[in-house]
């Protein structure tokens, strides 16, 4: 399987510290285990969550539409909010600690068989914690 991974960030080299669906930027790559490559970068041009609103359905309907007409499988952050539990049933989301989305390429490709498992469980998913390994 190839996966094809959202990286969230706000400049193009590092995570965001806040939520993934926070996110101005995610970057795309396509990965599998002979390698990597950069794919594009996509705009977060899903609406704000409403005032008042902690883990806005519309928000993460929102979020899902950009990344599955990428056709983004995993969603990858520093830093995922209570939307999880709706973005885990469409993409496989990992949890990396604070390095640079170079380097995190490269943990998402040594990983891709537990990647590949979580995926198969289809909307039964839960994320996988990479944080220790980054």
């Amino acid at each position: 399987m190839i996966i094809r991974a959202a990286f969230a960030t706000d400049d193009g080299t590092s995570f965001i510290t806040r939520h993934f669906g926070d996110a101005e930027l995610y970057m795309i790559y396509e990965i599998d285990d002979d390698g990597f490559h950069f794919v594009k970068e996509v705009r977060n041009t899903s609406a704000e969550e409403k005032e008042g609103v902690h883990a806005d359905p519309e928000k993460a309907r929102g979020i899902a539409a950009i990344l599955k007409q990428e056709q983004v499988n995993t969603a990858v952050s520093m830093v995922f909010g209570p939307n999880i539990k709706r973005i885990r049933k469409q993409f496989v989301c990992v949890l990396l600690g604070d390095i640079p989305i170079a380097e995190a390429v490269a943990v998402i490709q040594v990983n891709n068989s537990a990647i590949q498992e979580e995926w198969l469980k289809g909307s039964e998913r839960t994320h996988i914690n990479l944080k220790k390994i980054s």
